[in-house]
């Protein structure tokens, strides 16, 4: 009877997220620069420069508390930014305009808010997976490291991150912070769409 219940909790942290962030999540998909019929080196370079610009100022603000998911054992930290940076360094791609300076992050944010937040970040491996999968031979001899990711994809980490995810993050308030959490990041990386495509 408790793990029914157990159960039962753990599929509303994943709804409660689904639910509150599904409108923002399709806005990005129909903004992102690689959302072009036939996405370009360009394109990919635009990608880039937003995801990087997105990205750098939340693991800063992430790794400055001592729990939550950035504390977590089976999340060892990953090397995004150093593979969007030699996607971005790699020949005949085009020139980025330097790092954006970005608004600060709460610095007393919940440990949930925060988990909230990171759901979107290791989330949007998974889209990048997919776009590896259509964009790898279009864009060769570009080896799109940052969309490719870890070697054995972002599966096995997504499963750790849902497993530590439902372990954290329980009760209705907690829910709500890190919907709110979640919210918050998809409207940073929105807010650095390019104008034509918001």
């Amino acid at each position: 009877m408790n793990r029914s219940n157990d159960t039962a909790r753990d599929t509303d942290v994943l709804a409660a997220l689904r639910t509150a962030t599904a409108s923002r999540h399709e806005r990005l998909d129909s903004g992102l620069p690689l959302s072009a019929p036939f996405p370009s080196l360009d394109d990919y370079a635009a990608h880039l420069a937003m995801v990087r610009d997105w990205l750098a100022p939340l693991e800063r603000w992430l790794g400055g508390f001592a729990d939550g998911p950035h504390a977590e054992p089976t999340l060892p930290a990953t090397g995004r930014l150093g593979l969007i940076q030699a996607d971005l360094a790699e020949p005949g791609m085009p020139e980025v305009q330097p790092l954006r300076p970005a608004a600060d992050w709460p610095e007393g944010a919940s440990a949930a808010y925060r988990w909230g937040v990171a759901y979107v970040i290791e989330g949007s491996q998974l889209g990048g997976a997919v776009l590896y999968g259509k964009l790898v031979g279009p864009l060769a001899p570009h080896p799109l490291r940052y969309l490719r990711g870890e070697a054995g994809g972002p599966g096995p980490r997504w499963r750790a991150f849902m497993l530590a995810l439902r372990a954290r993050v329980t009760g209705p308030a907690q829910i709500a912070e890190a919907c709110a959490g979640a919210c918050a990041a998809f409207d940073a990386i929105l807010a650095l769409a390019p104008p034509e495509k918001k």
